[in-house]
């Protein structure tokens, strides 16, 4: 198939693109590269090295003789050459991760509120729309995520997208209804995807639309096996308090003897998944895509679930660690259950990649690697949801400052 991958220099979209370009589609990478420029803002880089999008692109062809190609755009804010360039291009299938990806980053300031939803919003909604007006009948699959469902439980497992419901009509019987189960956004960026919801339903039903939306965990580890190929294809890793997760973040901390910074109780139970996982579960619904006409198809993109204290007690275990309690910077509940239906990928195939010892000793390995690299002061995770709650948080969970002579 003919490919756009949108957001193929971040995360999981890089080595979503190695792997479908290793597994024979034609591959185009779209990319504003705004990832880059918010390294910047943040005066922070990826643990890793990375070369450009261009080296990058280059040394894939090198090792394997498959291009990949780049196209500079900003889905936000070019329409016109979107639009052009998907009626020249005429791709198969589009995937979707051009969106800013980070909780934190959006709930830093009325700026990053404001260009989360212009970025993410616009992006989504640019894209339905030139789909429709080009009418080319490509796929698109979306990166959504867990966060749309929010993390509370009434003791039922949260559904793939879809609930059943029962209601009392005018003559007083019962009519029973499928409705998008309802969002409880934790962030604004949880928010704009829960937004991205409602215009694919409205997009799938007016203008036949294939869609396919991901409803992602948090994603865990470095390498796939593609980007274990070459030292330049390697992926970009977060470890920074505004777009490191949480395990990772666990990993790097330990690996640079600085305390597992455990916000709150850890009583917070979240969804995860392997980055080798995540590629694979985009491969396996490219390959089932719905018809024209079809609702949106929605799985649950997520593997296992832990408690972010217990994550934090397994990886000290392991590492000899200090684990540190600090002032949470969200606002949630102290503790939460989650427990989640994920049958769909399971049926297609998916054999999920659990928290096993060698993968977290490799990510490990790989922050010890590149630990020249850390700047200590970007790890703690400081920005707040609520100004009142910016008043406990904790900047220096190592107590570096200087301290006053008593």
């Amino acid at each position: 198939m003919r490919i756009a991958v949108l957001g193929g220099d971040g995360f999981v979209g890089w080595p979503t693109s190695l792997h479908l370009s290793d597994l024979g589609h034609e591959v185009t990478i779209v990319d504003n590269l705004s990832r880059r420029w918010i390294d910047t803002e943040l005066g922070v880089q990826s643990l890793t090295p990375m070369d450009s999008i261009q080296e990058r692109c280059r040394i894939w062809y090198q090792e394997t003789g498959k291009r990949i190609n780049f196209h500079l755009l900003d889905l936000a804010k070019e329409y016109e050459r979107l639009k052009q360039w998907l009626a020249e291009t005429k791709p198969d299938a589009v995937i979707h991760f051009a969106e800013q990806r980070a909780a934190p980053y959006s709930m830093k300031s009325d700026r990053h509120k404001v260009y989360t939803v212009d970025n993410n919003v616009n992006a989504t909604h640019n894209l339905l729309t030139a789909l429709v007006e080009t009418g080319i009948d490509a796929h698109l699959v979306h990166l959504g995520t867990m966060g749309v469902y929010g993390y509370s439980s009434v003791g039922a497992a949260i559904p793939e997208g879809y609930l059943d419901v029962e209601v009392e009509t005018l003559s007083g019987d019962k009519a029973r209804q499928e409705i998008l189960y309802p969002t409880r956004p934790g962030s604004v960026y949880h928010m704009t995807k829960s937004l991205d919801q409602i215009l694919f339903q409205f997009y799938a039903q007016n203008d036949g639309l294939r869609i396919t939306d991901l409803h992602q965990g948090i994603v865990w580890g470095t390498h796939t096996d593609q980007t274990r190929r070459h030292v330049q294809l390697i992926n970009r890793f977060d470890y920074d308090g505004d777009y490191g997760t949480v395990l990772n973040r666990f990993l790097i901390q330990a690996a640079i003897d600085y305390p597992l910074t455990v916000h709150g109780t850890g009583g917070q139970t979240r969804a995860f998944i392997h980055i080798q996982d995540s590629v694979r579960c985009v491969e396996l619904a490219l390959a089932n895509a719905p018809a024209a006409g079809d609702r949106v198809k929605i799985f649950n993109q997520m593997t296992e679930t832990h408690r972010v204290r217990d994550l934090a007690e397994l990886v000290a275990s392991k590492t000899g660690a200090e684990v540190a309690y600090l002032p949470n910077p969200r606002k949630e509940a102290a503790e939460n259950e989650l427990v989640v239906k994920n049958e769909q990928f399971l049926a297609l195939g998916l054999e999920p990649t659990t928290l096993a010892e060698g993968l977290l000793d490799e990510v490990v390995e790989v922050a010890r690697r590149y630990a020249h690299r850390i700047d200590r002061k970007r790890v703690p995770a400081v920005s707040a949801w609520t100004r009142e709650i910016a008043k406990s948080v904790d900047t220096d969970p190592e107590a570096t400052r200087l301290k006053p002579a008593s």
